[in-house]
């Protein structure tokens, strides 16, 4: 059962506020790693903030952390 919730909650769409904070991360680790006009990598970016957001990561500063750990 736990499984089936947790899928549920996965599957909601996101909120604006939701895109705006997920926004704000992306934005944030695109200027610092200078990729702002890498269409490729600011799309596979903003796919894994937007995963991990969804998995419950909510706090700007920890998402900006993992999901800026992938460009190292």
């Amino acid at each position: 059962m736990f499984e089936t919730q947790e899928k549920n909650r996965r599957d909601e769409p996101l909120t604006s506020e939701d895109l705006a904070a997920c926004n704000s991360v992306l934005d944030d680790i695109c200027q610092r790693y200078g990729i702002e006009n890498d269409k490729d990598a600011v799309s596979r970016l903003a796919a894994i903030i937007i995963e991990l957001y969804r998995q419950g990561v909510r706090e700007p500063k920890q998402l900006a952390l993992l999901a800026g750990a992938t460009r190292e």
